[in-house]
């Protein structure tokens, strides 16, 4: 049986939203989709109100409002309330800015606009992030004689940058630019492996393939995504959650690169402190290695 949800933590109800966004019903999508674009305007709304402005009927809102974890609408404003005043605090104008790019901003409001979503990307993530679940991860990739990675466009980005850093510090890291080959790659990992998926959505369905498959072959399998409740997190032994703040301007682009960034150098810097000395020198002989051939 399901576990009833539980009322998100101070400070994250704007991310628990945007995470259950892709499971929920499509009238309850649209409720969700009204408080992400206008967080302000929906905590002084009645259920009433909501129900209008998203095309439904009150008993959605409800049913929309318990799905959060709360039992009364009005304990999702206040919460809601506290979010809002948080963003504004967030800024230094103390002026909450809408959160997409509009076809009349200029450079700086946007410069201004991409600026706020990618620190509270990062704030967000961190106040999300599964402490225990990095401490697992870390200790996993430490035990592992070989680490695979595989993500799709912008998170293809990111693997990269984790095998790059791994191979820094003189680990078996290989990242799988194509998903034929990543999947061969996944059947023959075995026990003394590790095999990392990284997808904002949780939802791409080669990169899921290739967790399956991982785990399949007995391989520890670990997703980092935005969504908990996708298919690739319930192909991980370990989940490693991020909280990017997208919009649908600017869907897929910086905000989940850097929230997934984010997590990854978490990753790699626990990795590298496991063998700290060891690690330092590995660091310093490649920092020589292309120092002493950059000079010639």
């Amino acid at each position: 049986m399901r576990a009833a949800p539980t009322r998100p933590q101070p400070g994250t109800l704007l991310v628990e939203v945007r995470g259950i966004l892709p499971t929920l019903r499509p009238a309850e999508r649209r409720i969700g989709e009204a408080l992400l674009h206008d967080p302000e305007g929906f905590a002084t709304r009645s259920i009433a109100e909501i129900a209008e402005l998203a095309s439904t009927s009150t008993t959605t809102v409800v049913r929309f409002t318990r799905g959060l974890g709360y039992e009364r609408f009005k304990d999702l404003r206040h919460d809601l309330t506290e979010q809002n005043l948080r963003e504004r605090l967030a800024a230094d104008d103390g002026i909450a800015l809408p959160t997409d790019i509009s076809p009349d901003d200029g450079m700086d409001e946007i410069v201004a606009k991409i600026a706020r979503n990618e620190s509270l990307s990062i704030a967000d993530t961190a106040h999300v992030v599964d402490v225990g679940a990095l401490e697992r991860a870390v200790a996993a990739i430490d035990r592992a004689a070989r680490v695979d990675l595989y993500g799709v466009g912008a998170s293809a980005i990111v693997a990269v940058d984790l095998q790059r850093k791994l191979a820094r510090i003189g680990r078996v890291a290989l990242e799988w630019p194509e998903s034929h080959a990543a999947w061969t790659a996944a059947a023959v990992l075995g026990p003394t492996a590790v095999a990392i998926a990284i997808s904002h959505s949780g939802a791409t369905t080669d990169t899921v393939e290739f967790l399956r498959i991982a785990r399949a072959s007995g391989a520890v399998t670990i997703a980092i995504t935005n969504h908990e409740q996708s298919p690739l997190a319930s192909a991980a032994d370990v989940v490693l959650r991020t909280a990017a703040r997208e919009t649908p301007f600017r869907s897929g682009a910086l905000g989940s690169r850097i929230a997934q960034l984010m997590v990854v150098d978490c990753l790699f810097t626990g990795v590298a402190q496991a063998r700290y000395e060891e690690s330092v020198s590995a660091v310093r002989r490649t920092r020589d290695a292309i120092s002493q051939r950059a000079s010639r």
